[in-house]
């Protein structure tokens, strides 16, 4: 075992085979492949499969529930572990990792220095190093060299939890302890979770010091007029924010203090299920590059080729690569206060526009509510109308704080900065997905934004929504101004006004929970679209 070996054992490990520390991506890739991990596509990708698990697993993840956490903690939405649980854990997982070799990447999550975040990750997979190598941020060599992480990661895949014994649902669990400074993941090849798991320590540390964490993408144009994208997956983040007129800073994840807005990583994680080279010709790129990492994408391994299109294994097949992959992406991951934020939805119901101006008390409405919708039959158990879905802050899993926390902050930010705000369905148009609706052209939401970010947008004539109370606008140059007001597209205008209805609803009851910790001008929000939906 290596000298550094030794400093493993601060960790809980002991009788390590061998332990590799901060290879590079081209050894990285040497052993992934000698250790049969994943193939190489033509191109020069790393192909792996990730096995059960080909996405997060929310339901298998908890926070210890101590002295540290017990009075802050959102426990409504995150699953408590007892300290004794996930000390039994840990011992069983150092256990486990005897005589085994290991993978460390020493790390940081934030690109603002005043609040990043030190963090050493080590893993069972050469792929798992070289994934966490990209999605987070690589120190230059000198800071390595004395390198003292404040929260370690240990991600053991081959590990299966007992339920009795260590305290989860399943063999799969995710345990965060904010006392013990500790993140355990077991029993999922995923990888996603790591970099997850870095952002909800991030979420827990940051409010305190004043800084908003985001789920989000932002970029920046060339009058350093910064935009941040809120969003769940496949509402358009990493797309959107890609925009070659506009430098990039990140594609999921980032902080808003002091500074101005700063991306807590150094890759991005983009779904490139049916990825088109010609609507997303610098994402497509990277999945021909050497260095990216790719996800349970169907690759043929005789030829290397692949199929973007093929789902065989999920809809949720991803590509992870350092961000400089990107041509117009920031070298420094900070940019200035934000003039534009801008919260995505894929609306399956046809109900919203494809673009609305907020006032900073909608934002916060929209913020905590969190709202996108899935498609019927891409998941199992959906039948075959669109299922809402209301993921608070747009990123409920993430949020180890009770949502008045981030909205409230956020809201003062806003304020602070000016900001304008709007809402952009990325989602149906014409009438819902399951009925004829069609899936706004990505074309058509880029023009949108361009007139928002531009400030075209300001001098529009608008109309009022009388169910949401936003703004439409009645004419953006270059857009057919029947798609901007979405009851116009419908052949039957009392469906639509039905299914608006029926989607108030929908938004009012979510809302409910959220009324005692919102300011009267927010609650005049609630009330309206409650009053909407009857």
């Amino acid at each position: 075992m290596s000298e550094f070996g030794s400093q493993l054992e601060l960790h809980g490990f002991k009788e390590l085979k061998a332990v590799y520390r901060n290879l590079s991506t081209p050894t990285l890739y040497e052993m992934a492949i000698a250790r049969k991990e994943g193939i190489l596509a033509r191109g020069g990708a790393l192909v792996v499969l990730t096995g059960q698990h080909t996405g997060r697993s929310a339901g298998d993840k908890f926070i210890v529930k101590d002295g540290l956490t017990t009075d802050k903690i959102w426990w409504d939405n995150n699953k408590a572990l007892s300290s004794d649980h996930f000390a039994t854990l840990h011992a069983d997982m150092m256990d486990y990792a005897k005589g085994k070799d290991l993978f460390v990447q020493d790390l940081w999550g934030g690109a603002d220095p005043t609040h990043r975040l030190p963090v050493r990750v080590v893993t069972e997979f050469a792929w798992h190093s070289l994934f966490i190598r990209h999605l987070l941020i690589r120190p230059p060599s000198d800071a390595l060299e004395h390198f003292d992480p404040t929260f370690t990661v240990i991600d053991l895949p081959g590990f299966r939890a007992d339920p009795k014994r260590h305290g989860s649902v399943s063999p799969t669990i995710i345990a965060v302890d904010f006392s013990r400074r500790m993140v355990l993941i077991a029993g999922t090849s995923y990888a996603g979770e790591m970099k997850k798991s870095v952002f909800t320590i991030l979420n827990f540390l940051l409010p305190s010091k004043g800084v908003m964490p985001m789920h989000c993408s932002a970029n920046v144009g060339d009058k350093d007029d910064v935009a941040v994208f809120f969003g769940l997956s496949g509402t358009g983040k990493t797309t959107l924010s890609a925009d070659s007129s506009r430098m990039l800073v990140g594609d999921d994840e980032h902080g808003w203090g002091e500074h101005g807005v700063f991306n807590f990583e150094g890759g991005c994680y983009a779904k490139v299920i049916r990825l088109s080279r010609d609507a997303e010709p610098e994402i497509y790129a990277t999945t021909e590059r050497f260095g990216t990492v790719l996800e349970n994408v169907v690759c043929d391994p005789n030829t290397g080729l692949l199929d973007l299109d093929d789902d065989r294994y999920t809809e949720n097949t991803r590509a992870a690569y350092p961000i400089h992959y990107i041509p117009h992406a920031s070298e420094t991951g900070r940019v200035g206060q934000p003039s534009n934020v801008i919260m995505l939805t894929a609306d399956a119901f046809g109900v919203l526009p494809p673009i609305a101006k907020l006032t900073p008390s909608q934002a916060m409405y929209h913020f905590l509510s969190g709202f996108t919708s899935r498609l019927a039959g891409t998941e199992k158990g959906l039948g075959k109308e669109p299922a809402p879905t209301f993921s608070t802050c747009f990123g409920a899993p993430f949020m180890p704080l009770h949502p008045s926390v981030y909205g409230n902050l956020l809201r003062s930010l806003i304020d602070k900065h000016d900001c304008d705000c709007w809402l952009v369905n990325t989602g149906w148009n014409g009438g819902p997905a399951s009925d004829g609706g069609k899936r706004m052209p990505i074309k058509v939401t880029r023009a949108l934004l361009n007139g928002a970010l531009n400030g075209s947008l300001a001098i529009s004539q608008w109309h009022h929504d009388p169910v949401f109370g936003f703004r439409i606008p009645v004419e953006v140059a270059g857009v057919d101004s029947k798609i901007l007001n979405p009851r116009n597209t419908w052949d039957d205008t009392a469906a639509y006004d039905a299914q608006a209805k029926k989607l108030a609803g929908m938004f009012r009851d979510n809302f409910k929970k959220f009324l005692p910790f919102v300011d009267e001008r927010v609650q005049r929000i609630a009330d309206q679209i409650a009053s909407a939906a009857g």
